[in-house]
């Protein structure tokens, strides 16, 4: 299974998956760790997955989403963004919404 495979699995199979530095237990940057806890105030379940611990997924994650940064948040499928986007979603009440029932 090549990269965009194994994203496109991870990302159907889980309504909300957030490619990230570190574990949501123990986030490796800033702006990693500020995207879990805004997941985790709007109640969300989510998968995380460490792109410090796998160099194919952290290069194949930017090419398929077509962003450079890391974190990248997807839900139901579909790219959000990273760190900035999440908070403005946030405090607008929208990611709440976006994540709302969703199931790893």
């Amino acid at each position: 299974m090549n990269i965009e495979d194994r994203i496109r699995k991870d990302i159907t199979e889980n309504d909300v998956v957030l490619y990230m530095k570190g574990t949501p237990q123990f986030p490796q940057c800033g702006f990693s760790g500020k995207s879990v806890q805004l997941l985790k105030a709007c109640g969300a379940q989510f998968k995380g997955v460490d792109v410090l611990a796998d160099q194919e997924i952290r290069e194949g994650i930017k090419r398929f989403s077509n962003w450079p940064t890391i974190p990248q948040l997807y839900i139901r499928g579909e790219f959000v963004g990273g760190c900035d986007i999440m908070t403005e979603l946030y405090e607008k009440g929208e990611l709440q919404k976006l994540v709302a029932g969703a199931k790893v």
